[in-house]
């Protein structure tokens, strides 16, 4: 869960019983997103995962900088096109309502074949485009 433009997120993977009755869990999950007030309310399908594994996050970003619009979508856009994995995403706005700051931290799989010195270059790049302070450095694994 996280707070998203002012706005509370939360997603959710379940697993039900190869019995369960889908149409009728779908309808409890509207029935409790109109008597929460809630704008959204999704439940998809999605292959099974549970024997799916992922390599352990290798670096950690941080940006930090005023808020505004964009710098979630410059950073991600620039970890994706470079087939970086985002295993872990939070953000805060922190400060003073006159001079709110946005903190960023992402934990990261880097592929082994990137080139460290060219991703650090085009995150310098995002963070002269948004005007934010970003740090990539790697993760010491006995730390997480």
């Amino acid at each position: 869960m996280s707070i998203l433009g002012g706005q509370f997120a939360v997603m959710m993977l379940v697993s039900l019983p190869a019995n369960a009755d889908v149409d009728a869990l779908r309808g409890d999950l509207e029935a409790v997103r109109e008597k929460m007030g809630l704008e959204t309310a999704v439940l998809r399908e999605i292959e099974d995962a549970s024997g799916a594994t992922r390599p352990e996050s290798t670096h950690l970003l941080t940006v930090y900088g005023a808020d505004h619009s964009g710098i979630v979508a410059a950073v991600c856009e620039t970890l994706a096109d470079n087939k970086v994995n985002i295993d872990d995403l939070a953000t805060r706005v922190v400060g003073s309502e006159e001079a709110p700051i946005y903190t960023l931290i992402c934990e990261l799989t880097v592929p082994a074949e990137l080139d460290l010195a060219d991703l650090s270059d085009e995150m310098d790049a995002v963070a002269v485009s948004q005007g934010v302070e970003v740090v990539l450095r790697e993760l010491d694994q006995d730390i997480l």
